[in-house]
C-alpha cells in the first residue's frame, strides 16, 4: 500500500450534513485504531462542530474580504473559492507536517463553489493527486423521493465527470427515515429498474418527466453504484463506507491500525 494518506473530499448538496459527517467518520477511525487528518476548506463555516487540523481560514475568511472589497455574500464566496487555490500549497504543507492515514476534507456548503469552478480541479489534484477519493453525500429530505433521488444521482454523475477521481456515493442522515424508506432508496440504488418503475408510478409531472429522462441519461453514461446507508449521529453504517474507501485506495486490503481501538 502507498505510504501516502488516502484524501477524502466530502461533497453534496447544503444541508446534507458534510461536517457532521466528517466529525463522525474522523471520530469513528480514531475509536478504531486509525489517525485521521481534518482539513476545513470552507471560508465561511461557522460554530465550532469541527475542530479541523488545517482551517483554510488562517488564510482566506469570508467576513474578511467582505470588508476588504466591499463584496456581498455571494461575491465573497466566489472570491474565495478561487483564492483557496492560491493557498493550496499552504494548506498541503500544513498537512506534510502531519501524520495520518486518512485526510477527511470539508468542503464548502455551497456545492457550486466546490464543483463547479476550475480552481476546486486544481485543488483536488494537488492534495490528492492519485489518492483522492469524492465522498457524495446523499441528503434524504431528497433521496426519498424518485424523482429527488434522480437529481441526486445526476449531480453525484456530473461531479464525478469533471473531477475524473473515484466516488462513493453516501446516504447521510440514515436515521432520519423509517425503515420502509430506507429500504427502498437502497433498492433504488442497488437494482435500476426498482428505481424506473418508482419514477414511473409517481403521478405524471413535468419533473417526472425530467427524471425519466435523467434516469435514461445516466444509465447510458453507465452503471449506477451502490448507496452507502451512514449515520453520523448514531454512528451507524461508518465501517460500511470505510470498507468501500479501502476497496478504492487498496483493493479492500485493511489498514495497519496506528494505535490500540479505544471505546467510547
Amino acid at each position: 500500500m502507498s505510504d501516502e494518506p488516502a484524501v477524502v473530499f466530502i461533497t453534496g448538496t447544503a444541508g446534507a450534513g458534510k461536517t457532521t459527517f466528517v466529525r463522525g467518520f474522523s471520530d469513528w477511525m480514531r475509536t478504531t485504531g486509525y489517525d485521521p487528518a481534518i482539513v476545513n476548506l470552507d471560508p465561511g463555516l461557522e460554530g465550532k462542530e469541527l475542530d479541523p487540523d488545517v482551517d483554510i481560514r488562517e488564510w482566506v475568511r469570508l467576513a474578511d474580504l467582505q470588508d476588504e472589497y466591499g463584496l456581498g455574500p455571494n461575491g465573497a464566496q466566489i472570491a474565495a473559492a478561487d483564492m483557496i487555490a492560491l493557498k493550496v500549497f499552504e494548506v498541503k504543507q500544513a498537512l506534510s507536517e502531519l501524520r495520518a492515514d486518512y485526510v477527511l476534507i470539508d468542503t464548502p456548503g455551497q456545492i457550486e463553489l466546490f464543483a463547479f469552478r476550475e480552481a476546486s480541479k486544481a485543488i483536488v489534484d494537488a492534495l490528492g493527486g492519485d489518492r483522492a477519493l469524492l465522498a457524495f453525500l446523499f441528503d434524504p429530505a431528497l433521496a426519498r423521493d424518485p424523482s429527488g433521488f434522480v437529481a441526486l444521482l445526476m449531480l453525484s454523475a456530473t461531479i464525478e465527470f469533471r473531477f475524473r477521481v473515484p466516488m462513493v456515493n453516501v446516504l447521510a442522515k440514515a436515521d432520519a427515515l423509517t425503515p420502509d424508506q430506507l429500504e427502498a432508496i437502497v433498492a433504488w440504488s442497488d437494482e435500476p429498474d426498482r428505481l424506473r418503475e418508482a419514477v414511473a408510478a409517481a403521478t405524471p409531472t413535468p419533473d417526472v418527466q425530467l427524471s425519466t429522462e435523467l434516469f435514461r441519461a445516466i444509465e447510458v453514461m453507465g452503471p449506477l453504484t451502490g448507496l452507502v446507508p451512514v449515520s453520523a449521529r448514531e454512528r451507524t453504517g461508518l465501517d460500511g463506507f470505510y470498507r468501500e474507501c479501502q476497496r478504492i485506495f487498496a483493493g479492500g486490503e485493511d489498514l495497519e491500525p496506528s494505535h490500540e481501538p479505544t471505546v467510547e
